[in-house]
């Protein structure tokens, strides 16, 4: 692999951080469009689910296959990796009760303080990933893995 395409992994995750900031926004809109309570609409649930599926899809694909490269390649990034597979999992519960609460028809307000809590964890988690993981991707050398397999759907 080349040099310009090692040194493109943090631009990559970079880019697919801010299509997920893009895709809660749109989540958002879905819902202030909505209206009053009733069932979901069509666009509210693609939107909201597709966010969701979007967000665990990118984390699947850190967790099956960037990471192992990372610490392969340095070990010492080991407490990082674990510190980001708990933030994972806790963004994995938070999908699930927001997708429950679609599910169910729940109003506005609720699903945007479902959002709320996504968003919140969600931005301190890439601040955490960029700073610490930055260097490593800088360098990361990912052999034949397509962006896709490494960074998930929106990369």
């Amino acid at each position: 692999m080349g040099e310009a395409r090692a040194a493109a992994w943090r631009r990559e995750l970079e880019a697919v951080h801010r299509r997920l900031r893009d895709a809660i926004g749109v989540a958002r809109a879905a819902i202030d469009r909505g209206g009053d309570a009733g069932p979901p609409s069509r666009d509210l649930l693609l939107y909201c689910h597709g966010f969701c599926q979007a967000l665990t899809g990118h984390h699947r694909g850190e967790d099956t296959a960037l990471f192992p490269l990372l610490v392969a390649a340095d070990p010492a990034l080991a407490p990082v990796v674990s510190q980001l597979k708990q933030d994972h999992s806790m963004l994995d519960h938070l999908i699930g009760a927001l997708e429950k609460a679609l599910d169910r028809g729940a109003d506005p307000e609720e699903l945007h303080r479902h959002l709320d809590g996504i968003e919140a964890v969600m931005e301190t988690h890439f601040g955490y990933e960029e700073r610490r993981l930055g260097p490593a991707l800088d360098a990361l050398d990912a052999g034949d893995l397509d962006r896709t397999d490494l960074l998930g759907p929106l990369a």
